[in-house]
């Protein structure tokens, strides 16, 4: 999908300094899938209640063979 949006290119420049990607594109998606991660953990440790839900992909696999 194609769209035309302005962004602040100090701040753009500063993010592709730091990300491990080459194109704006990338880093665009980059940025989009990690926001939609970071709510998604939100919103379960809301459902969840209140303690500290630090988990990553090779634990979730662990997780999951012991079921």
């Amino acid at each position: 999908m194609r769209t035309t949006i302005d962004i602040d290119k100090d701040l753009l420049e500063e993010a592709m300094k730091m990300s491990t990607v080459n194109t704006k594109k990338a880093l665009i998606e980059l940025s989009l899938k990690l926001f939609i991660k970071q709510k998604r953990k939100e919103s379960l440790k809301a459902k969840l209640g209140n303690f500290d839900l630090n988990l990553d992909s090779d634990s979730l696999e662990e997780m999951r063979k012991d079921d």
